[in-house]
């Protein structure tokens, strides 16, 4: 009798490597709910809810704190503008452009610095356009440049091209502009190269991710978030070890983190460790009772312990708790197939039809 389908926060690729939730940075220090997702022994794939993913926006206001110094030191210094220290931003790739990935044009001439309010004003706008309309943001953040823009400009530009979903592209500029970017305070430098972590997890690419949240973490050690994403870039290409390490880190600073806990307890269940598995779970839902992604993970944990009716509980309170969400088409998956297999025992009031 095959193993059915179970849900976790490290999605899995069709070609069998697990694959990333559509992301750009949450908030810095703030909390996020790892995503629903459906595997099976196959490695099918169910679209994370809507409301638990980070959809490839990035946070408007860490947003324009993550780029207002940049803008202020771009007016600062006219000649990092023009050509910045390090492998320039404006230069084409080595290689030939792939078809449908526009290239930022090469800066002909050195541009005087526009003043910072506003390069500032501009910034928010295209930050604002990559959110709701990534092609225009393209486009503004082009012409931006062509006018002086630089990293600002660039970083928008890179962004937009995440909207679009040309993440290898967009997650490779924004590690150019980390390089790029000598002058700027580490933490910055540690955001964008985040950013372009979260890229090459919508690219396919665990182990690039992995590498790009290791470099930033060279600058912010002990950063909360960016443990949490290369914990979560480990489990996504399958080394849960890595990922426990980083998460036991995150947890030692801050023990009631929700995300570092449901993502813990699902690397544990990967492994096979189901009773700290439970034990971190259940502490993500007493800190968060109506958690859609914990209660989706306990009942996996449930149900490879033997415990089909709590298994069904917790799915049939996913349902209850996110109507018409790719979680409560998951949990009703995932019921039905324990019916279907004979694995279930008889349907009690309380657990009742759909």
């Amino acid at each position: 009798m095959g193993v059915m389908p179970l849900l976790s926060p490290f999605p899995q690729s069709r070609s069998g490597r697990r694959t990333p939730t559509p992301a750009l940075p949450h908030p810095g220090g703030g909390r996020r709910e790892p995503n629903a997702i459906a595997l099976g022994p196959a490695h099918s794939m169910l679209e994370c809810p809507p409301e638990l993913c980070r959809v490839g926006q990035v946070n408007r206001f860490r947003a324009v704190l993550l780029l207002s110094s940049l803008v202020l030191s771009v007016a600062v210094n006219a000649a990092e503008l023009a050509e910045p220290a390090g492998p320039p931003l404006s230069a084409a790739p080595p290689k030939a452009p792939s078809p449908g990935v526009p290239q930022l044009p090469r800066a002909s001439s050195p541009h005087m610095p526009r003043p910072a309010d506003a390069d500032a004003a501009t910034y928010e706008r295209c930050m604002t356009l990559a959110d709701e309309n990534p092609a225009a943001a393209r486009d503004l953040a082009e012409s931006w440049h062509d006018r002086g823009g630089a990293h600002p400009a660039d970083h928008c530009f890179a962004v937009a091209l995440i909207g679009l979903r040309q993440y290898k592209e967009g997650a490779s500029r924004l590690e150019k502009l980390a390089q790029a970017m000598v002058h700027a305070p580490p933490s910055l430098r540690a955001d964008v190269l985040g950013q372009a972590a979260q890229g090459w997890l919508l690219a396919g690419d665990p182990a690039r991710a992995y590498a790009a949240d290791g470099a930033a973490l060279g600058l912010r050690p002990e950063n909360g978030d960016l443990l949490v994403d290369r914990a979560e870039a480990a489990g996504s290409a399958g080394w849960f070890d890595k990922a426990i390490a980083d998460l036991d880190r995150v947890l030692k600073a801050d023990p009631a983190r929700l995300d570092a806990l449901i993502y813990r307890a699902s690397a544990y269940r990967e492994e096979g460790r189901l009773a700290p598995a439970l034990t971190d779970i259940e502490k993500a839902l007493t800190l968060a009772p109506d958690s859609v992604p914990a209660l989706l993970e306990r009942g996996n944990i449930r149900r490879l312990g033997g415990d089909n009716d709590g298994a069904r509980q917790d799915w049939l309170r996913v349902a209850l708790l996110a109507p018409g969400s790719a979680a409560e088409a998951a949990a009703k998956a995932n019921i039905e197939r324990l019916e279907l297999k004979g694995d279930a025992a008889p349907q009690t009031k309380t657990g009742g039809a759909r």
